[in-house]
Order: structure tokens, then sequence, then C-alpha cells
């Protein structure tokens, strides 16, 4: 007579009680807390603005070791190379193209809203654009760039805090471990543990959140007050109305006619990455966790290690909205707007230098002072205006640059057929919620140039 399963069956281990909500709660009184110092003590605000920067430091320092692990993981697990080298090639002629169409949108919201116009610009304006443009310069040009990727040493990719060139290594150590084949499995096991190591590292320091916030917000606050952001209001409902219209209307519809996959649900499963990214205005606060919930989603690890890093550095269509309308805001605030011809010039650098700079602090203001000095030197002093109100836009330049990369990655993964459409489905409707205490998905993104279609449940 058989034995009832639940009988014999060993009882389940109490599972730990998800507490990382009280996280979020605390980052958003302390962006309340924050904005109450920054006005009521302005020094104080400043003074504790390093708590913000120190943050993100610590979540930079996971980039490099996370982005390794994830590549070399996704590579070394499959047999071929053409799957890598196709998901590649086809993330790189998306980035391309989506980024000049965000540029392209908005120079026509610019020339639609004519930013700027009548605004006079103020003398402490002077002097900051020759700064920006000579960080600008020191990016180098395009063989600069190239050059830039590949590092000193192969461990000093690790180090050097560049993503491209943990990308580079990555890729290499990747490929090595392909070719060896059975010997390298145990490689592979060992990386497959470090990588347990280091997204709990990162869940430590995101209990740190509220601390980081609360110092940028008062900071903030505390240089600017309301004055300076309501003399720039249009153009920052501007620019925030484009993004939103970007992201929901054109990534959206594309989104939904590629992939059958609708933007608001994928947004809402990302509500938390958009939170720890309005707080700390750097949407590379998020690219650990975006890499982690997309390979939980149900793209495969090779596609995500391939998508999302170099989309950081490549897919900035936040970025790209933000640098033509600043620069015909600027010409307009100074009374002298850019011709057609000027226009079109502007974007065309603009396409290649957001490129060559993505590896730049401060990318999208070196970027945009670079821009006019090459095409409209006498401009360039207005730079020192959005100097001003750079923090406030770069959440919005921030969360369109992370929302455009997580669309890219579930497009590319629907068009090489790298993603598993029922897991989708399941995990956007709430059946199967992202584990926020490991972050590691232990039996997905691991198979071998397996397609969803392919699989044949386990015998029981």
């Amino acid at each position: 007579m058989a034995t009832p399963l639940d009988a014999t069956a060993p009882p389940e281990p109490p599972k730990k009680r998800d507490r990382t909500h009280w996280l979020y709660i605390a980052v958003i009184v302390a962006v309340v807390a924050g904005v109450i110092v920054g006005l009521v003590a302005p020094d104080v605000g400043k003074s504790v603005g390093v708590l913000g920067t120190m943050f993100v430091a610590l979540i930079k320092m996971m980039i490099a070791p996370i982005i390794f692990c994830t590549i070399v993981l996704g590579i070394g697990s499959v047999r071929k190379a053409a799957t890598v080298g196709k998901v590649g090639g086809l993330a790189f002629l998306y980035f391309l193209l989506m980024s000049t169409f965000a540029l392209a949108i908005g120079l026509v919201v610019g020339n639609i809203m004519h930013p700027g116009s009548g605004l006079q610009l103020t003398e402490s304006a002077s002097g900051k654009g020759a700064e920006l443009a000579e960080t600008a310069h020191e990016a180098g040009g395009l063989l600069d760039f190239v050059q830039g990727i590949i590092p000193e040493t192969l461990f000093s990719a690790l180090t050097a805090g560049s993503v491209l060139q943990a990308l580079f290594v990555a890729l290499l150590v990747g490929f090595a471990l392909q070719g060896m084949g059975a010997a390298g499995e145990p490689a592979l096991r060992a990386i497959a543990s470090l990588q347990k190591l280091v997204f709990k590292i990162l869940v430590m320091i995101l209990w740190l959140a509220p601390i980081g916030a609360f110092g940028a917000i008062a900071n903030v606050v505390g240089q600017t007050g309301w004055s300076a952001v309501t003399q720039l209001l249009g153009l920052m409902l501007g620019f925030y109305i484009t993004c939103a219209v970007f992201v929901f209307g054109v990534l959206g519809i594309l989104l939904r006619v590629a992939a059958g996959v609708s933007i608001f649900k994928l947004v809402r499963y990302l509500a938390r990455e958009y939170l720890l990214i309005v707080s700390t205005s750097s949407s590379e606060s998020a690219l650990p966790r975006l890499i982690a919930k997309m390979e939980h989603l149900g793209v495969e690890r090779t596609t995500v290690g391939v998508v999302v890093p170099t989309g950081y550095s490549f897919n900035l269509d936040g970025t790209a909205i933000y640098l033509t309308m600043a620069s015909l805001f600027i010409a307009g605030a100074m009374g002298d707007p850019l011709t057609v011809s000027e226009q079109i010039g502007l974007l065309v650098f603009m396409i290649v230098a957001s490129k060559g700079a993505a590896g730049v602090t401060g990318a999208g203001l070196a970027t945009l002072a670079g821009g006019l000095q090459a095409h409209r030197p006498d401009l360039l002093d207005g730079v020192g205006l959005i100097v001003g109100i750079d923090r406030f836009m770069s959440e919005a330049r921030a969360v369109t640059n992370f929302s455009g990369n997580a669309v890219a990655t579930v497009l590319i993964g629907t068009w090489t057929n790298t993603i598993d459409k029922e897991r989708v489905d399941e995990v956007l409707r709430g059946d199967d919620p992202f584990n926020e205490l490991t972050m590691v998905d232990d039996d997905h993104g691991t198979r071998d140039e397996e397609t969803p279609k392919d699989r044949v449940p386990a015998p029981a």
C-alpha cells in the first residue's frame, strides 16, 4: 500500500520574512526629510551631501564584479559562440537606432516648445561651460574611447571602475571557458559562488539607501532652493513629459507589438528599482538589480549579460533627449537660437559623443558642453545655468535610460528566441515574485542553447 507523499516528506524549512518593503518606505521618508532640511537649513543640507555621494560610490563598487560574474556565467554556459555574437550585433544596431530616434525627438519637442526664450542668464553661469568642455575634451575621440576599453591588466578591469573594461574582460574569460568545455566547469562553479557572494554584499549595501537618499536630496535643495526650480520649470516639465511619452508611447508600443508585453506591467515589476533611481539620480544604482530581475523575468543569462551592461554605455535614451533639449534651451535663453543646419550637425555629433563620454563622470553635462563648443562656442557659458538643475533633470534622464535598457533586454530576448514568454507572463502577473533576499535565480538562465519551446519537464 502506497504511503502518502506528505507522510514521508521532510517538513519545509520556514521561509525568511521579506522585510525589504521597510527599506523602501524608509527611502521615501528620507527623501521627504531631505527636502525639509534643505529648505529649513540649507547649510546643513549642503554639508550632508557627501552621504549621497558615498552611497552611490558603494553601488558603483559592486558593478564591475556583478557584470563580470553575470557575463562569464552566461557565455560560459552555452555551447556556441554564435548566439552571443547574434545577441550583441542585434543589440548594438538597436541601441544605435533608438539613441538616434531619441535625439531626434528631443529636437522636435525643443523646436515646438522653444525653451529658454526670454530668459536672462545670470553671471553665475560664466566659466562653468569651459570647465565642462575641458572634461569632455579629456574623454578623447573615438580611437581614444576604443583604446580605453582595453585594461592595463586582466584583473585591473575589475578595479578600475570602467564598465566597458569589465565587459571586455568578462567576454574574453567567458569565451575562454566556453572553449575549455568540461575542463572549465570547476571555474564556472567558482564564479557562480562568487556571484552569490557579490549579490549578498549588494543586499547589505542597499540597506544604506535611506541615508544616501537623505544626503543627496538635502544637498540639492540646500544648494538651489525652490527659486531655481521655478525659474526653469518649463524646461523641466517639457523634459519630463517628453521622457514619459518616449517610455510609454514609443517604447511601450514597440514592446507590445514586438514582444506582446505591457509596458505598464513591466514598470510595475521594476517599481522598486525606479524608486532607488529617483532617490539617487543614478541609473547605475539599479544596474545589478536589473540584471537579476531580467533573469528572473525569463530572459536567458547570456542575453541579459550582453544587453544590460552594453546598454548602460550605448543605449542612453534619456541622455539623448536631454542633450538636444538642453542645447535648444541654452540657445533660446541667450537669444541666439540654433539654425536647422546647426541642429542637424549637433545631432550627428551627439550620436557619437554620447557613446564616447559614457564612462566620464557627469557625462550628460560634459557631452553637452563639448557639443556646444564644437558647433556654437558662444553658447558655452550658458551651460552653467543647466548645472543648477541638472540633478533634478538627471532623475528623469536616469529613469528613461533604465526603462530603455529594460525594454531592450525583453526585445532582444524575443528577437533571438532567448526568452521564456510563459515565465514572463507568470512573473508579471505576480505568481512568481522576485526573491529580494538573495537576488539570484539558481535554476534559471543556465541552460545550453535551449529555447523555451524545446524544454521537456523532468519525469516525476
